[in-house]
């Protein structure tokens, strides 16, 4: 008996003193990060160059537009442009299948790897380079395996690899494709996750403006605003991704997503009343698209934006194509 309160005993203070170091992680790594974000010298992009249309088919996301596609609370959107098409993160596959949620959905709109001819990675997160393994590994996949993806060009927020391709690191903002850039990373420090890189992209519509894509809006919504106007003369025309506002709670079967990568701690989860303040201050924009991913925000969160932005907003479903032209 005296052993296993010894035990117990042992086993909490093991944990208070996993929370103590985690906390002092974060309130150093979140000043440190507030500190590299105010140091950031952004010179403007002035040779985007633009394209005529923008389409937007999520191949992964929580909602579907069918019942013979899967969701999964990861993010994978396949972008197409005048001259390029974008394969912007790759889901989950949480239960590591092949063919993989990823793979289905592109079998079932039917679409083969050889329909994109660019990859990027918004950051390393389990739920945006296709599992758990390929994250600890700072890799990617499309699968359960990596496959051969010939000579695609990859962009990444941090130096990862990819057998048989050289992915480029996109610290800074870069354009990589006639009328695309990535904005480059912006840090936040994250309560269990430690220090987390995001890249966005922005891709400048002939006559509209800039509409900006988001995996998971770690950076926060405004720093994402802002280092989008730094970086452009063009308005921002709109947003649409995953911005991270789970409010009530996550996605799957563990909703985890309200305590972890919000870069709050724990014990003061993200409130509706934040979400509010983000909307207002991406209105100062006037978006006329605004799409906000159900993979990692709630639906109270889904609907504030809808409230909000009553003629713009767009869901974002798996097979659903978002056309701006």
């Amino acid at each position: 008996m005296i052993q296993a309160i010894i035990a117990v005993l042992v086993f909490f203070a093991f944990i208070v003193a996993v929370f103590i170091i985690l906390t002092i992680r974060f309130k150093s790594g979140k000043n440190k990060v507030e500190e590299l974000w105010n140091k950031t010298h952004i010179e403007k992009i002035k040779d985007i160059g633009s394209t005529k249309s923008l389409e937007i088919l999520p191949l992964i996301d929580w909602y579907t537009a069918g019942e013979d596609l899967k969701g999964e609370p990861g993010v994978s959107y396949l972008i197409k442009t005048d001259n390029n098409t974008i394969l912007f993160d790759v889901g989950m596959n949480i239960e590591n299948t092949h063919p993989s949620p990823l793979l289905h959905n592109m079998n079932r709109l039917n679409i083969g790897t050889n329909d994109f001819d660019i990859i990027v990675i918004s950051h390393n997160h389990l739920d945006h380079v296709g599992g758990m393994k390929w994250m600890r590994n700072k890799t990617f996949s499309l699968t359960n395996h990596q496959i051969d993806l010939g000579k695609k060009k990859v962009y990444t927020p941090i130096p990862m690899t990819y057998p048989g391709l050289n992915p480029t690191w996109t610290e800074k903002p870069t354009v990589i494709a006639k009328g695309v850039a990535t904005i480059g990373t912006i840090p936040n420090e994250l309560f269990f996750m430690g220090r987390t890189l995001e890249q966005s992209l922005a891709v400048n519509v002939e006559g509209k403006g800039i509409v900006v894509l988001v995996g998971c809006g770690h950076q926060t919504l405004p720093k994402i605003i802002d280092r989008t106007k730094a970086l452009f003369d063009e308005p921002i025309y709109g947003v649409i991704g995953g911005l991270h506002y789970p409010v009530t709670g996550g996605r799957g079967k563990i909703p985890i997503h309200k305590y972890v990568g919000t870069g709050k701690p724990p014990w003061s989860p993200i409130t509706l009343e934040e979400v509010r303040e983000n909307i207002n201050y991406l209105k100062e924009t006037n978006p006329q698209i605004v799409g906000l991913s159900a993979h990692d925000s709630c639906d109270a969160s889904i609907e504030a934006f809808r409230k909000a932005f009553p003629d713009s907003i767009k869901d974002i479903k798996v097979g659903e194509k978002i056309t701006i032209s």
